[in-house]
């Protein structure tokens, strides 16, 4: 009994001192910057949506949350940063940062970041860093783990080629999943040292810039590729697009890469997929896609090569040209074509997942026999336009509520017109709605590999 009123006491301690900011051009804090100072251990802070100019900030309470409300917070730093590093310098453990936007940082060193992170531990969901000198930069940092998920990186970088979309020093696990990299400005679009990488259903992609390299792990050890669309535009930088440990592999442990049911597609006229360090471990190459004029690797091989069900001929998507690679009934050298990937260790290197455009996914619908590439063929998730006939969203134009007719349960996602991850969620007969302000959106429904997506009017 005394445990437990001694475990009571400090749960309602460390509850009766945690406080949400409210930060807004109309509110007492009218910037965050306002509040960074102030908050204590385990605080959130909500920023209204909105432009916040030339506001920059050290968070170093640790346990934070720090999020935009009613819409995306807007970062513009036009050339500023705090203790030249950072729009925002993450000090603090253990904080998550929620629907932000982040650009136009510049420092003398030239790698001005929208987020630099000093701390272990930091998971980043629904975020957009733009226009940076280097978008996203993590020290060296001991027992951290890093989660990056629903985020957009574009047109970050100074040009030297020394800055990048995403950079991670070294850290023990980064996970990178649902996310959109591109057109980095010379630099790579992933970039990280981290011991451990889990990049998963993302779109990595150079299509209008001149970057460098798709994914660059420089240092080596576990590296799971797992249902990437991963594109190199013609006018790149570098002819590899995914090097591992071309800087000495330096990490801890083995190094292994796991490669399994990617879209990969090179527009240059020449190109490899892998460059390898001479001593790598092992690479399992399974259910890969390689579209192009594309070799394999560039230099040696790894130590030992698992290959399987990888095809390179060509293959037919929805729509090449704008990105859309899912496959369709006639890509018969990928259906039904794909081999069990098995586990490593207790993670299942079977995918479960799609990425879905922009910045979202949904389940990958299951087949007898898993088909090769980043998506999975089901003519019940891609017949959209017979969905909507069945499955209908009332009322619309909509005040507070959003019923869904003939699917009674599961997820949604809401959108801007611009593509801003709104809402999002799981719903049962309807959507709550009434928190989102007035304007015309776009709404994803999934069930049961069953998707639609519509367009709605809130009032």
């Amino acid at each position: 009994m005394k445990k437990f009123i001694l475990f009571y006491l400090v749960f309602l301690t460390f509850h009766s001192y945690s406080k949400i900011w409210k930060v807004g051009k109309t509110r007492t804090y009218t910037s965050p910057s306002k509040v960074s100072t102030l908050v204590s251990n385990g605080d959130t802070v909500d920023i209204d949506s909105g432009l916040y100019t030339m506001d920059v900030a050290k968070w170093t309470a640790t346990d934070l949350l720090l999020r935009g409300i009613n819409g995306r917070a807007r970062l513009d730093a036009q050339g500023k940063s705090y203790g030249d590093k950072a729009i925002w310098v993450i000090a603090g453990k253990n904080t998550k940062v929620e629907n932000i936007e982040f650009f136009n940082c510049r420092v003398p060193d030239h790698n001005g970041a929208g987020i630099r992170l000093e701390a272990a531990n930091l998971t980043v969901i629904n975020c957009f860093f733009h226009h940076n000198e280097m978008g996203f930069l993590v020290g060296d940092i001991a027992n951290c783990k890093l989660i990056v998920e629903h985020s957009e990186f574009s047109y970050n970088g100074y040009g030297d080629g020394y800055s990048h979309n995403i950079y991670v020093n070294h850290i023990d696990t980064f996970l990178f999943r649902y996310n959109y990299s591109h057109d980095a400005d010379v630099g790579h679009e992933v970039k990280s040292r981290a011991y451990n990488n889990y990049i998963l259903y993302n779109r990595i992609s150079s299509e209008k810039g001149k970057d460098s390299r798709n994914i660059d792990l420089p240092n080596g050890g576990r590296a799971f590729i797992i249902g990437n669309i991963i594109e190199q535009g013609a006018n790149s930088q570098n002819s590899n697009m995914i090097g591992f440990g071309l800087e000495g592999l330096s990490n801890p442990g083995s190094h292994k890469v796991f490669s399994i049911n990617n879209t990969i597609v090179n527009k240059k006229n020449s190109g490899s997929v892998f460059d390898f360090k001479a001593g790598t471990d092992y690479l399992k190459a399974y259910n890969n896609i390689f579209y192009g004029t594309i070799k394999f690797t560039t230099g040696t091989l790894p130590n030992i090569l698992d290959s399987a069900s990888n095809i390179s001929p060509y293959t037919l998507f929805i729509d090449f040209d704008n990105f859309d690679f899912n496959l369709t009934k006639n890509s018969t050298n990928a259906l039904n074509k794909g081999t069990d990937p098995g586990k490593e260790g207790s993670f299942s290197l079977l995918p479960d997942k799609i990425y879905v455009h922009p910045v979202s996914e949904d389940n990958r619908c299951s087949n007898s026999t898993l088909d090769i590439g980043a998506y999975e063929y089901c003519s019940s998730v891609y017949n959209n336009s017979k969905l909507k006939k069945i499955i209908k969203i009332y009322p619309n134009p909509a005040s507070d509520n959003v019923f869904i007719e003939n699917m009674k349960n599961g997820s949604f996602k809401i959108f801007s017109i611009n593509g801003e991850l709104i809402l999002f969620g799981n719903f049962n007969l309807m959507i709550d709605v009434s928190t989102i302000p007035a304007g015309i959106y776009l709404i994803n429904i999934y069930s049961q590999n069953k998707s639609v997506h519509s367009r709605f009017i809130k009032n």
